[in-house]
């Protein structure tokens, strides 16, 4: 069932578990709003927002390969989450990807197909990953169809 309520992603095109994600969204009939984080970061406020809507510790939301989180000592147990948020704000790439937002929940999407669970409509069409892994294939999508009708 469709819905005109937008879906975003927090995208990164040089991660291929991002660009499987936004095409498993696009694979369900929408095109997302797409805010490429790095160059529109999300600011202090959107991110706390982001982060209460997955209902995940924030540490879970920071990024550690290709950034500079060991350089920061985050793995640090006293730094505050406000500090981590603080941190994430500075250093855009420090926040975990990709993350998306659909009328059904707020979802950090590792793997991509975690995705599936907040998509408002089913795939339409089987569905094969950068590296060859299939996540949705005809049979499953004929189970689908006869489950809905």
């Amino acid at each position: 069932m469709p819905t005109d309520a937008p879906i975003t992603i927090y995208h990164n095109p040089d991660c291929g578990t991002s660009r499987n994600t936004l095409a498993l969204i696009r694979n369900s009939g929408v095109e997302p709003v797409v805010v490429e984080y790095l160059k529109a970061p999300p600011g202090r406020a959107r991110l706390v927002e982001l982060i209460a809507a997955m209902g995940v510790p924030v540490r879970s939301v920071l990024r550690r390969k290709g950034t500079p989180y060991d350089e920061l000592k985050l793995d640090d147990p006293t730094w505050t989450d406000a500090q981590l948020i603080d941190f994430m704000v500075a250093h855009p790439i420090l926040m975990n990807r990709p993350i998306v937002v659909t009328p059904l929940g707020t979802r950090l999407c590792r793997p991509s197909e975690t995705v599936l669970e907040i998509l408002p409509s089913p795939q339409l069409a089987t569905f094969t990953k950068e590296d060859g892994e299939r996540v949705i294939d005809a049979a499953a999508l004929e189970r689908s169809r006869r489950d809905v009708h």
